[in-house]
């Protein structure tokens, strides 16, 4: 009995030891094949993360914007052959580019065994482990390179999304109170009326503290239902805009297949800033809970954008030709309620929007700072850098406009 049982106890001791081999036998291969799935890296630590719905909803948030609406004098700048192929071209260049940067991603998660990685951090890690020894010395400069440029863009778009509301607003508004006062005015003279316009940044400034309240919600999930309803009043202006500029189009052959070389450029430029949703796909990605389902997701959510795209700008320009003007909504019956309340539904949309695409430039600035400060002011710390991001985003436009006037009219 005492020898079976000194046999046990010796076992026992040797136990780890026999561990320790067979793993140490174990091919580096086979050790990363071990790793965790790249889903259950991401979601270790976003358990409450948004749904698959829900990110559809945010792609698709994040991608229709203002860009849309001028797309039609886009393909006018390019001809109504060659605009919309090369709308098509563009859009599956930034899909698969889409494609790339998640499927990037997702491999330094599984080869570092990270839980996520942003824009900056994506970049910082493909260049250390990068075969160019020059990359690797420079990997913190990629990072502060791609954190740059991803603030710039992503609050010049914000930028025009207040320009935008308030320019909608401002014409909806004083299209209501010339309605009002013309009547009046028949009834009582017949003299002509004096046109009184306020001052688009009066507009400007009334929807700053709207703004402010709307990016104080931190969080992806609870902007769900608004960019849900955001997305339904885009949908119901966008059907308005649809059956308006179906009744009557023109035949093709009346319009130049190509533009001239030299307005190609203008059609480029309008494209390119309609494709403004790759800013928020790793976000997204990021939070989602189902990540593997992600793809599914961005290619349902494009194949959406691209068809918006490419038909409304089609049958915008078939239908308006050279009258088009930077907004197809300007070329609306300005007259009817119909039609101006387009303006008023896609504003709504624009304005939700401004919360998705802010949510880029918030998550790199944001946490920089706050590590800085003590725990109890953190919170507090938080509201105010996004207090004065928000009025960048309007003084920036402000002073865009000034430096584009003469010396002489700025003290008007």
């Amino acid at each position: 009995m005492e020898a079976a049982a000194r046999e046990e106890l010796d076992m026992e001791v040797m136990k780890p030891l026999i561990g320790e081999q067979n793993s140490d036998s174990i091919s580096d291969d086979e050790h990363e094949n071990e790793l965790l799935p790249v889903e259950k890296h991401y979601q270790l630590d976003n358990q409450e993360g948004i749904t698959f719905v829900q990110t559809l909803t945010h792609l698709l948030k994040g991608n229709i914007g203002t860009g849309l609406l001028g797309l039609p004098l886009a393909i006018k700048n390019a001809g109504i052959v060659l605009g919309p192929i090369s709308l098509v071209l563009i859009g599956v260049v930034s899909v698969h580019c889409m494609h790339i940067l998640v499927r990037c991603s997702h491999h330094l998660c599984q080869r570092l065994k990270k839980t996520s990685l942003g824009y900056s951090d994506t970049v910082s890690y493909a260049m250390e482990v990068g075969p160019l020894n020059s990359l690797q010395k420079r990997a913190s400069w990629g990072r502060c390179i791609v954190d740059f440029f991803l603030v710039i863009t992503q609050l010049g778009f914000c930028s025009v999304y207040i320009v935008f509301l308030a320019e909608n607003v401002k014409q909806v508004h004083e299209g209501f109170l010339q309605n009002r006062i013309v009547p009046m005015n028949d009834t009582s003279t017949s003299g002509p009326s004096e046109k009184r316009s306020v001052d688009l940044r009066i507009y400007m400034l009334c929807f700053l503290p709207f703004i402010i309240l709307l990016v104080f919600i931190r969080d992806l999930k609870s902007l769900s239902m608004l960019s849900f309803l955001a997305n339904l009043s885009m949908a119901v202006s966008l059907v308005i805009i649809y059956q308006y500029i179906v009744r009557d189009i023109s035949d093709p052959r009346k319009l130049p297949p190509v533009a001239g070389w030299k307005k190609y450029p203008l059609f480029f430029g309008t494209a390119i800033f309609a494709f403004e949703g790759i800013g928020v796909v790793l976000p997204l990605e990021n939070r989602m809970k189902e990540t593997q389902r992600f793809t599914q997701a961005l290619n349902i959510g494009m194949g959406i954008v691209m068809t918006l795209y490419i038909t409304l700008a089609t049958l915008g320009y078939l239908r308006f030709g050279d009258e088009i003007k930077g907004s197809i909504t300007l070329n609306l019956p300005q007259e009817v309620w119909l039609y101006q309340s387009v303006k008023i539904l896609y504003s709504f949309g624009i304005f939700v929007t401004y919360s998705i695409q802010y949510y880029v430039p918030a998550e790199i600035i944001i946490p920089a700072i706050t590590s800085k400060v003590q725990q109890k002011w953190k919170l507090f710390c938080e509201f105010m850098v996004r207090t004065l991001l928000v009025c960048s985003t309007y003084f920036e436009e402000n002073l865009n406009k000034k430096l584009l006037k003469p010396p002489s009219s700025w003290m008007r």
